[in-house]
């Protein structure tokens, strides 16, 4: 059975209602898929997502924790942050690295791609594996005040698996590079 996999949705108008620095918000009036009218709120994402998950020599990796400002809450993440475009993924990921933990790694894998919460935003995130480490000293921008902590890489897939890591990118890489490390 062949699955029909075209566009159900008609764009009539597109509208611009706000942005930012790292976001643009848009509203489509739109043909639905049954044929009524509706809108479509989009928040289109100017850096790609890019996260890194460091595993050293011993088997441990590093968590970056800060404050996040829209759940008012406390949260243990990999290292990750934003990709402008022009700006290769591979290079935005080792700044990065070295920004939130002062390492850098010699060696760098590519282990995936996402699209997050895809139902109302374009936000496209990758994701790395970083080995043979170097420590340095971290170097974090104005927007982030961070605390780090080192844990065994199952640790890290124990806090994945218990709530204690809630961030969507953090998740999938942990638990996309425990996959790959099983091979």
């Amino acid at each position: 059975m062949e699955t029909d996999q075209s566009n159900p949705w008609t764009t009539k108008e597109r509208k611009s209602i706000y942005e930012n620095a790292w976001i643009h918000v848009r509203e489509d009036e739109v043909i639905r898929p049954d044929g009524n009218p509706g809108i479509y709120g989009i928040v289109q994402f100017k850096n790609k997502a890019i996260g890194v998950v460091p595993i050293d020599d011993e088997g441990y990796t590093y968590l970056v924790g800060q404050h996040r400002y829209p759940l008012d809450c406390y949260s243990w993440e990999i290292p990750e942050g934003g990709c402008p475009a022009g700006e290769d993924p591979l290079s935005a990921a080792q700044r990065e690295l070295a920004e939130e933990t002062g390492l850098t790694a010699q060696n760098w894998f590519l282990i995936g791609r996402s699209h997050l919460s895809n139902s109302v935003s374009d936000e496209e995130a990758l994701f790395y594996l970083a080995q043979d480490l170097k420590q340095g000293a971290p170097q974090p921008e104005g927007t982030e005040k961070l605390s780090q902590k080192r844990v065994h890489f199952d640790k890290a897939v124990e806090m994945v698996m218990n709530g204690e890591i809630t961030d969507a990118l953090s998740m999938l890489a942990i638990l996309c590079v425990a996959q790959t490390l099983k091979k």
